[in-house]
Formats: structure tokens, sequence, C-alpha cells
């Protein structure tokens, strides 16, 4: 929903009603993630994508039907086995659906959800999707209260509870219960979609490759910093993709830092006096990855370096050095793409291997 979350706003304070189609759950190859969503309003225009361009016909006609009659759909929409050219996903996976109307008197608390994403803290919206009742009805979520209602006090409590949970790990999708509320039930079905916070990607060293990965980082959705000791490096001028340049030692700084399960750590200095300290304070704590840069014979001082400080053999398994993966990589911007290409692969778990070598699922741990 993030994606359209402006556009759906302003036609929200325009009084207009709107219908938001949100890919609930994928199999297969599908080409976007639960979550993804798309908008028709009342006066035809549509934004945003659920497919790539496969079934956006068919969720447009289908967003013009409830914005007519007010009632919500659950639709799931896949390769055509009669008819390859027919509404589907020739790419051979499946999309389910869910579009409903949203307009001033269904979601009221929709501008304050939007005010919460811009402010990039976190916050959660559950949505009854499919049940015998109260479908479309929305509870949102924040760490320290709760706003919206789906139907009974027991569905409300049960389900903020849970969705909490979900939402310390930033993690989108389904919750089951029964119709009551009852966790080991069945029959009411609610998407959970998170807004967690930007995650963060510290790069330690202000040199060019530093910049290259700051603007990778971004593009990947970062929250980027950059630090390094040396003032007269770490500048803003040099780093204008970072949204913070910090001019500090890179192991006292990142001691003062909350790091989390999806924190990225990237050591450029392949410099001992600053590299061995940080690494040393990285794994103190829970990041989703460690690289450090430098040529083998770097690796295997550092390695050395390491253990004399009394790191163990398990810890330094956490760690991706050389740093990223191998592309053949020279110049600084070719170097954070393997860099990101290795962060990407650490996060799903690919192989790292050409597709074309590969079979099975493209996207790692999709449903067969």
């Amino acid at each position: 929903m993030k994606e359209v979350l402006e556009e759906l706003l302003a036609t929200y304070n325009a009084g207009d009603t709107t219908a938001l189609a949100t890919v609930v759950r994928t199999w297969r190859s599908a080409p976007r993630p639960a979550g993804a969503s798309m908008i028709v309003t009342a006066s035809g225009e549509a934004v945003g994508s659920i497919s790539g361009g496969c079934v956006e016909g068919a969720v447009y006609e289908l967003g013009g039907a409830v914005i007519s009659d007010g009632t919500a759909r659950y639709e799931t929409y896949g390769i055509s086995n009669d008819d390859a050219f027919a509404v589907g996903l020739t790419c051979g996976g499946i999309l389910e659906v869910f579009v409903e109307q949203i307009s001033q008197q269904t979601w009221p608390e929709l501008p304050e959800l939007a005010a919460t994403v811009a402010a990039d803290e976190p916050v959660a919206v559950a949505t009854i999707v499919r049940g015998p009742q109260h479908v479309g009805r929305h509870l949102v979520v924040w760490p320290d209260h709760v706003a919206g209602d789906l139907g009974t006090e027991r569905l409300n409590d049960t389900i903020s509870a849970d969705v909490l949970g979900m939402l310390e790990h930033g993690a989108t999708g389904f919750l089951n219960y029964g119709p009551e509320g009852e966790r080991l039930g069945d029959g009411l079905e609610v998407f959970v979609t998170s807004f967690a916070p930007k995650p963060r990607m510290f790069v330690f060293g202000a040199i060019d490759f530093a910049a290259a990965c700051a603007k990778v980082g971004k593009f990947l959705g970062f929250h980027v910093t950059v630090c390094d000791a040396r003032e007269i490096f770490a500048t803003k001028k040099r780093f204008p993709d970072a949204d913070e340049v910090i001019v500090d030692w890179p192991h006292r700084w990142l001691a003062t830092q909350t790091v989390d399960p999806r924190t990225v750590i990237c050591v450029l200095t392949h410099d001992p006096k600053f590299d061995v300290p940080v690494i040393v304070e990285a794994l103190k704590t829970p990041a989703a990855y460690i690289g450090a840069m430098g040529s083998r014979k770097t690796h295997d001082d550092r390695t050395l370096r390491l253990k004399e400080v009394g790191v163990t053999d398990d810890e330094l398994s956490r760690i991706k050095s050389p740093i990223g993966l191998d592309l053949g990589a020279r110049t600084p911007e070719e170097t954070a793409i393997a860099i990101a290409a290795e962060i990407v692969q650490n996060h799903w778990g690919g192989s790292g291997m050409n597709l074309h070598q590969t079979t099975g699922n493209i996207h790692p741990g999709a449903p067969r």
C-alpha cells in the first residue's frame, strides 16, 4: 500500500470513493510480493501495480465494480490452462488479490495511518479479507495504541496483540482465527500489512566505494549512514546519497546504535586500526549482514588479528569477506552492485548462480 498511499490519501481527502486492490498471497513466480497495491479512482484513473501488467486490466474492472456497489472482492489470478492469452499470469505465478472500497466513511483512521507512514514510524494494518462477517474491516495498530474495529472486542484484543509481534519484525502476511477470534480456529482470514521504519545500512569508511554503496543502499530502501573518523573525508558533499554522514571512530559510534535483525553493516575501510574494532563491535549485534572489504591477503591478515582479540570461528563465519558476490566487479559502482547482490542473496537465500543454470522456483522460499 505504501507506494500508492499518497494518491489514495489525496482522493480520500477530496471526499471521493476509491477501490484499493492489494496482493495478499502469491504462489510460484508471481511478479509482485504480498502487500503490493493498486488503486482505481472514481474518475477512472489507475495508480500502482499488482502484477507488472499481467492482470491490471481485470483488477481495474473489478475496482470499478467495488466502487459502484461497495462489496469487497477476493479474487485469484493465474495462468489459464485453456488459453495462454486469457487473463492470467504468463509467468506461471498465482496472485490472490483483495479489492475493497476506501472512503472517509469506510476508513476514518486512514489519515493518522498515512501520517505515521510518512514519518517513517512503525504501524500495521489488519484487514479481515475472508470470513463469515466483518469482511473489509480494519484495525490500525501502533506500538502504543490501536484504532478501528474488526467487529468485536475479542477480535480487536486478540488480533492487535498478534499484529504487534508481526510489526516488530516488519512482517506482512496472514493470521488465521476462528469466527470469534479463537487462535486455534479457522474460517477468519486477516491480512496484515506492516509499515516498519526503513532497515538501516551502516557503511564504514569514507572512500569512493562507500559513495557507490550508499547510492545502491538507498535504491534498495535502506536508511544509509556513512561513518569515518577522518573529518576531511566524511562530508555530506562527498556522500550526497547518504541519509547521515558521521565523523567518529566506527566502533565507538556503532556501540551507541540500536542494531536489529534487518540492519546491514558494510566495513569498507580495509585498514586494521578501523576495521578490526568495528567488526568486533558488529559481531556483538544481531545484524542480518556483516561484510568486510579487502583482498584475500587482507582478509587472512584481518582474520588473524580478529582471532588474537578473541573472535571465535563461529563468529568469523558471520563475516562476508571478501565482501560481495563474484561478479568480476572492478569499479566502485560495479563493486557496490556486487555488495548489494550479496545482501539480497543473504536475505532471501538465493544460490547466487545465473538463473538459467538453476531449476525450480525463481523466488526462493515461494510455495510450489
